[in-house]
Order: C-alpha cells, then structure tokens, then sequence
C-alpha cells in the first residue's frame, strides 16, 4: 500500500537535505537507504499475507489445444507459519516485566499494559516484526492516559542514526478523503538538545504522489504542529525492534530484515512441491479409456437418442481406436504421496536451517504443516535463536519504560514517578526440557562457591537485583528464627 508514497517521500527528503544517517562510530555521512530495500519490504510483506494481488503467484501451463493457461499455485504460507511461531516462542502470557522498588511506576505500567492490551498487540507485532523486519512502539498521551501506537516496518523511515540505533525517523500515514489523497508525516527530530515532534499534512491527486503541504486543520481539528520536549536524555521517543539478524542486504541501514529473508527461494519451492502434491491426487485420479463412438448419441429401440455412458462423468475419457475397436481400458494412475511428503520435509529441514530452527521443527504430514517446538533443547538452534531476539526485545522494553518514566514526569496530568526502578525482563524458557539441569548448574556453583547467592536467585528465577536482595534478607531471617526456637526446643537461651 505504502511502497508508492514510501519512495515519493523519501525522494522529497533527500531533495530538501533532510535524509542523513550516522554510518559507524567515527564517520559521519549522508547516507540514503538503497529505495531497493523498501521494495524487498513489500515482497516481504507479499510472502507473509500468501500474494492475494491476482496473477502474484500464478503459474502457466499448457493443455492439449495448446492455450496457455494461468492458474494460481497453490501455497503452504510458510511465512506466516515461520513468523507466528518464533514470535510465541519469544513472547507470551508468561512473560514477566519486573519493575523494582517503584511501586508508582510499577501500578502505572500495569495500567498501560491493561488499558492498551499490551500482551496481545506486542505478540501479533513480534510477529510482523518476524515477517516484515522490524516494528515500533510510540508512546503518547492522550485524555491523561499513555497510549501506545505500534507502526510497522513499512511505515517507518528513518532519518538519522548511530550505533545505539535510530535517532530520528518520520512515520507516514496515508488516507483518502472524497477525491485526494492525504499523508500525514509525523516527525521525530532533534534540535540541539530539544526533542521536537512535527506534524504535517501533504495533499495529493494520486495515491502514489506526496502532493503539496496543506494547513492540518483541513484534516485534523486539534493536532498540534510541532510539540517539544527539553531536558530529554538522548534518546527518541519511540523504541525500534527488530529481528537479531544481519542485515545483508544493506549493511549501512539500521532496518532490520524478514526472518526468511534469506530463505525466499526455499519457500518458493516448497510452494511448488506442495502444488505439485495436490496436483498428484486431480491429474493423478482414475480413468477409463473408451472408444470415441461409444460417447457419441445413437438412437434406441424406442426411437430416443442415447449414450452408452454419462458424459457428465470425469471417469471417462473418449479416444478414437477406430470404428471397429470395442476396447475399455481401465487405467489406474500410481500416486507419488510417500515421495513428495519425504521430499516436502527434507525441503522443511532447510527451511528450518535458514530462518534459525532446528531440524524437524517443522514437518509436513499430507495434511499440513506441523510445528514441533513445544519442548527443544536449551543446546538447540530454535532455542539459541530464541534467546538471540530475546536480547533486543529485552532492550527494546527497558527503553520503552524509561520513556513512560519521561512522560510521566513531563505531564502533570499523570502520576509523577519519582525516585530509582530497575527493569528486568524474564522470558518464558518452560520450552527448554533441561531446566532441571539448569537448576543444578547452579546448585553446584553454589556449593563450589564460583557464584553469589543473590545471582544465583536472580538467574534461576530471573528477578531484580533489588528483588534478589529482599528474598535474601527473608530468606536469613527465616534461618534466624528457625535457628532461635531450636535452641529454646533444646534449653538454650534463644539468642
């Protein structure tokens, strides 16, 4: 939908200077973001939704009068599958976000989480996040609440950037009004050390042309043109998440890629091996051959026309054998289902191997595709890929509570959080079958004295440093008065 004006823009912030990146460290350069990128996006995206543009996925084939004919192929929609199931992987209800010795912060993120349904839309854009490369969490504030709005990868240009990540971007949002098409540009810029949010509102004939910029009351009623915050750390105002891969097509951009990027030839060809299949059982079914002038109508005894056989019937088949020949050939088609399903799943197996699964995470049994992730081993690739996207979600989260701390510090509409918090993610790691063995690593470093007790608990049950200490302290005065009332048991003084 975007791919028009994402390039009509981009084309117009390059013309007025505003386009520019960070490409390392030390050097600083205008850098463009290759257009080509924004349009494997889009193809990104045309995987994921299964190419319902007509003629996207079709295929031609040729009959016996010699037509070309076009029909579409028949898809397994590998990449919804692949997407969805690594975005449950990494992110579901068991996901706890611990927010430490801050109980006004901690009751105003469980209201966010609950007014804006956070669990559900951050695990259906993990997903998007998987399929198209990347998403994005804008926090706001609108009736004394903080909302949160979620933009995919195909909304998001960004501006500028650096090795801690993008900086600044602009978010376009398309529409039509009555006969013209509008785009709302909403910016994300910096101006020395004030963090300043622009909008502006661009109005056109065609949906694939940005337009000229008009007054943002001919749209909106009460959207401010520019709003600024000071005193803001450097950091933006929306967090950016991305799949923990490379990106290899363009190694300067901060974009993140599709996690079947790589594997888009894979995917095609189990497309065509999944058609293939179903094509054994139409082209594969039962036939009989019989002479052409048995089909043909004769007339009976009682002077009606009749056939020997019902032409409404695809058993059949007319050849011409001659007049004299009164031969009926039954011809039985043997089909192939054993090797296209072993074919499909050595196919599968690569798959897997490309997008960061282990062998026979996903297998196909004749009916559809079956996932076998439910228990992996902490050692296996599905899980070391797990943890991978863990780390920038992680950060990503952390990053998204620092900026409701800002907001609410900011509007006095909002409970003011004050004082120290400490964020920890803990991911849902039941997947893993040798979590017991885990727990007596740890038991074991513990008797070898090569870990502290309060790292211990904070890894085993993935608390706060803060949270680690205060089940310390319960911990040592339980000992305490288990140790006091043995003495008294026993005659002692209890001290």
């Amino acid at each position: 939908m975007f791919k028009g004006i994402i390039t009509a823009i981009r084309r117009w912030l390059q013309d007025v200077g505003l386009l520019k990146g960070i490409k390392g460290l030390r050097h600083h350069k205008q850098i463009e973001i290759d257009e080509m990128f924004f349009n494997r996006i889009d193809y990104w995206d045309r995987l994921y939704r299964g190419f319902p543009e007509s003629g996207e996925h079709e295929i031609k084939y040729t009959t016996v009068d010699g037509k070309q004919n076009k029909r579409r192929k028949m898809s397994l929609n590998l990449p919804k599958v692949v997407a969805q199931e690594m975005a449950s992987l990494v992110y579901n209800e068991k996901v706890e976000i611990n927010i430490g010795e801050n109980e006004t912060l901690e009751k105003l993120f469980e209201e966010i989480k609950k007014d804006n349904k956070f669990n559900k839309n951050i695990q259906d854009h993990l997903e998007y996040n998987f399929a198209l490369g990347g998403f994005v969490i804008k926090p706001y504030v609108k009736d004394d609440k903080i909302k949160l709005s979620y933009v995919t990868a195909k909304s998001f240009i960004p501006l500028s950037w650096g090795n801690t990540g993008v900086t600044e971007a602009v978010f376009p949002n398309q529409f039509k009004r009555q006969k013209y098409w509008y785009t709302h540009l909403e910016w994300h810029v910096w101006e020395g050390n004030n963090y300043v949010i622009k909008n502006t509102l661009h109005r056109s004939d065609t949906q694939s042309e940005l337009g000229i910029e008009v007054p943002l009351t001919d749209v909106y009623e009460n959207l401010e043109p520019e709003i600024r915050f000071r005193n803001f750390k450097k950091q933006s105002m929306f967090v950016h998440i991305k799949p923990n891969i490379a990106n290899n097509f363009d190694i300067h951009s901060p974009l993140g890629i599709s996690l079947y990027a790589n594997a888009t030839d894979t995917i095609n060809t189990l497309d065509t091996m999944f058609d293939s299949f179903n094509r054994e059982f139409r082209l594969g079914k039962k036939r009989i051959i019989v002479p052409a002038h048995m089909v043909k109508s004769v007339v009976g005894a009682d002077g009606g026309m009749h056939r020997y056989f019902d032409p409404n019937d695809e058993t059949y088949e007319a050849f011409d054998f001659g007049q004299d020949a009164d031969d009926i050939k039954d011809i039985n088609v043997v089909l192939r289902v054993e090797e296209h399903i072993a074919a499909i799943n050595a196919m599968l197996n690569l798959l897997a191997s490309q997008i960061g699964f282990s062998a026979g995470a996903f297998t196909f049994d004749g009916e559809g595709v079956k996932t076998a992730t439910e228990v992996v081993s902490e050692n296996s690739k599905t899980f070391k890929s797990k943890q991978s996207h863990e780390i920038i979600i992680e950060e990503a989260l952390t990053e998204l509570i620092d900026i409701i701390v800002y907001l609410s510090q900011t509007f006095g509409s909002l409970p003011t959080v004050s004082g120290e918090y400490q964020t920890s993610i803990h991911f849902d790691d039941s997947i893993a079958e040798d979590r017991t063995a885990e727990a007596e690593r740890i038991y074991q470093d513990l008797q070898n004295k090569i870990i502290p007790k309060k790292r211990a608990i904070m890894k085993r049950y993935g608390l706060t440093e803060d949270e680690a200490k205060e089940w310390l302290a319960e911990i040592n005065e339980e000992n305490a008065t288990a140790t006091a009332d043995s003495l008294d048991f026993f005659g002692g003084s209890g001290n």
